[in-house]
């Protein structure tokens, strides 16, 4: 959520976020209900004031006829007042609804564009490799190794369903503890995450309203099954005020995930790039209302999930998100994109993305600032660390071999005990 005094001071600047982003956010009505609204909140503390000098006034006098004059004025404010009431209570709701669609300015350089295809290439890390034989792709693989079954998977749950089988398993659960114990290793504080959320914390992390259409919803118990372990990581503290030597938070969980995939009908249909239940590990930081910080820990959170790929000896490059492609409340995101021969690409396994105080604002998370006495909403930041079984697609089909077996890379051999080759 935006601070209602910088859509006041900088309609523009919002309006244009709203455009850049493709939003269709009304700034103009925003600002006429707001004006309403501080209108009828002015008129109601003078008749509150009024009220207050009746009160006072009204036991002292002596004169009949003045003393019922002063009795029918109060009356008459206090019927205004609540006039005033009833419609601050209409517009007020109006008005929270319009601050949520609100969007965050992108940072000044991120590039405007409409969609992923005009994303801007930051660098490439890693060699593509060349194959000097006819490759498989990560379903031929998975079926001629016994350890992927999607037919079982879509007939027991459905379309963009699967299993994972034996070594299949073990190699997904391999990647997602290596990823576990990194970040572990590098500070950050592992979390056992609920999946079903309150609507509170879809929204306060910016989920909702927007992508309500892509949840699963348990509508009986007003509960939502979580799309990423962002929403409980960074909605942990919410509605607290924190202490300022807490910050920053720096947490990490492992979970699985969910997501409806609503109108990707068509659309990556095929094997495990696109699919409605996975894990991920994901890591979150909560810090100062520093815009520096912010942009330190961003890089910060960039660089894990490239630890994480280098381990794995995997090309990708890194992109800057242009604006179409960012959501309502990220400031600006990073992609890394993993080579997958299969698909000729570099297809997307990673998004880190900046909020500034969007997020926080929604779920009033605070800390108490040293410097100026008062309580200021933090920044927060997330990044996947790595997402299973999408990045199976590049470790299997560069991994593999000319006869048919897999070589495991070298940093998830211990978690496979010490296997070398899938055969």
């Amino acid at each position: 959520m935006i601070d209602i005094k910088q859509i006041r001071e900088k309609p523009e600047l919002f309006k244009k976020a709203a455009a850049d982003k493709y939003f269709d956010v009304d700034i103009e009505h925003l600002l006429d209900i707001d004006a309403e609204l501080q209108n009828h909140k002015k008129k109601l503390q003078d008749y509150a004031t009024e009220k207050n000098k009746l009160g006072k006034l009204i036991p002292t006098l002596k004169d009949g006829d003045e003393k019922k004059t002063c009795i029918e004025h109060l009356s008459e404010l206090k019927k205004n007042e609540t006039q005033l009431q009833d419609e601050v209570k209409k517009l007020q709701p109006e008005l929270d609804t319009l601050m949520l669609q609100v969007a965050q300015p992108a940072d000044d350089n991120v590039p405007i564009g409409k969609d992923d295809t005009e994303n801007i290439e930051i660098r490439k890390e890693g060699h593509v490799r060349q194959f000097n034989f006819g490759p498989r792709d990560h379903v031929q693989l998975g079926l001629a190794l016994d350890i992927i079954d999607i037919e079982r998977g879509v007939k027991l749950a459905g379309t963009r369903n699967y299993f994972l089988k034996a070594d299949g398993a073990l190699l997904h659960w391999a990647v997602l503890h290596f990823a576990m114990d990194l970040m572990i290793s590098r500070g950050y504080v592992p979390l056992s995450v609920p999946l079903l959320m309150k609507d509170e914390a879809m929204q306060g992390t910016g989920y909702y309203p927007g992508s309500e259409d892509q949840t699963y919803r348990m509508e009986k118990d007003e509960l939502n099954l979580a799309g990423t372990a962002e929403v409980p990581l960074t909605a942990y503290r919410m509605g607290e005020i924190l202490k300022t030597d807490e910050l920053p938070l720096k947490y990490v969980a492992l979970s699985s995930c969910f997501r409806r995939e609503a109108g990707a009908a068509g659309k990556d249909t095929y094997g495990l790039y696109r699919i409605h239940q996975f894990d991920k590990v994901e890591q979150v930081v909560i810090c100062k209302n520093n815009v520096e910080e912010s942009n330190k820990y961003h890089e910060e959170i960039l660089a894990n999930a490239e630890a994480v790929m280098q381990a794995l000896e995997l090309p990708y490059r890194v992109v800057n998100v242009c604006t179409g492609d960012l959501g309502r409340g990220q400031a600006k995101k990073y992609d890394i994109e993993a080579w997958m021969p299969s698909r000729g690409n570099y297809c997307e396994t990673h998004s880190a993305s900046k909020f500034y105080e969007f997020q926080a604002r929604r779920m009033n998370l605070r800390y108490k600032d040293t410097t100026s006495k008062k309580n200021a909403f933090c920044h927060t930041l997330n990044n996947t660390v790595i997402a299973s079984p999408r990045i199976l697609i590049p470790i299997l089909e560069l991994y593999q071999n000319s006869d048919g077996s897999m070589t495991i890379p070298k940093v998830l051999r211990p978690y496979m005990n010490d296997k070398e080759k899938l055969i």
